[in-house]
């Protein structure tokens, strides 16, 4: 081999070396710094036990069936099927060996708004860390410390069922590059104390739009048709349009929504159903200033 030719070789290895790194850069794990964790004070188990129920925790990783004091047992091992395999919610409860027991509150921060397992590794998006990085530091120590009260539980879940190339989590990465942000879904009011919340509640930890909004080919929300329904993910029916401009809940009014939240009957007395019925329970444990504001928000979202 000439020496131009080996110059252009080496070259060659220099770029790709250099884009390689670039390209881990650009997606490795993004912790948060460890100063944003700190000085939040002893948590408050009444908000904390508020945002539990805002968040939907015990929807996923309760066991199947759970009744009463039960679903606050998060074991994990739920089946939640999707177009890219299945995933198993896992164990959350406090227990130190197979649950989340010596994590953290840093590490437990990291992993709900920044996607970040504990040992450093990306969290897949089934868990909805891309609503939950708009949650305050205050309020994910809240309900970390509410989630420590919580009853222990030795259920060891499966890991996820994933094909090629899903179950490379290095691609994660690049996915947060292209959807990971905590920037507004759409834009409201936020003068209005109300509005506010209601976004912070249904943008963040109530994670609406994991449901309700449609994605792209690589499970990105398509942003212009924020909450206006979608496949369900696990293949049976659709999910509702809940904008203002939908057919399901379009005509409804800001206390008719608030109603259905708590009671789980529509103004023409049905009766909620499908996975809705998991998600209404959660949102009955809400005060009712949040299930307003909640509702606020729904009707000042714009007509698509």
């Amino acid at each position: 081999m000439g020496r131009r030719a080996r110059y252009l070789l080496s070259g060659l290895v220099l770029l790709v070396v250099a884009g390689a790194s670039l390209a881990w850069w650009l997606t490795k794990p993004d912790r948060w710094d460890a100063a944003h964790w700190e000085g939040l004070g002893g948590p408050d188990l009444a908000n904390g036990e508020q945002i539990f129920w805002a968040g939907g925790c015990v929807s996923c990783h309760s066991a199947p069936g759970a009744k009463d004091d039960q679903r606050l047992v998060l074991t994990g091992g739920r089946t939640l099927k999707s177009p890219f395999g299945t995933f198993y919610p896992p164990n959350i409860s406090p227990d130190e060996t197979v649950g989340i027991g010596n994590w953290t509150l840093a590490e437990f921060g990291d992993a709900m708004t920044r996607g970040v397992g504990k040992d450093g590794e990306h969290l897949y998006p089934s868990f909805p860390y891309g609503s939950y990085i708009r949650m305050t530091a205050k309020d994910v120590n809240d309900l970390w410390g509410f989630m420590q009260t919580l009853p222990k539980s030795s259920n060891a879940t499966p890991p996820h069922d994933l094909a090629f190339p899903y179950n490379v989590r290095l691609a994660l990465g690049a996915w947060k590059l292209l959807y990971l942000s905590d920037e507004p879904r759409t834009q409201v009011n936020t003068a209005d104390t109300k509005l506010a919340r209601g976004q912070y509640l249904v943008e963040g930890p109530g994670h609406c739009g994991e449901c309700h909004t449609p994605r792209d080919a690589l499970g990105g929300f398509e942003e212009d048709r924020w909450l206006a329904g979608a496949p369900n993910p696990e293949g049976e029916g659709r999910i509702p349009d809940i904008t203002p401009s939908s057919k399901s809940i379009g005509d409804w009014s800001a206390s008719d929504i608030a109603s259905y939240l708590e009671t789980g009957f529509t103004p023409d007395f049905d009766t909620v159903g499908g996975s809705m019925v998991e998600v209404q329970k959660n949102m009955a444990e809400l005060p009712a200033s949040d299930r307003d504001a909640i509702a606020a928000y729904l009707k000042a979202l714009p007509a698509l």
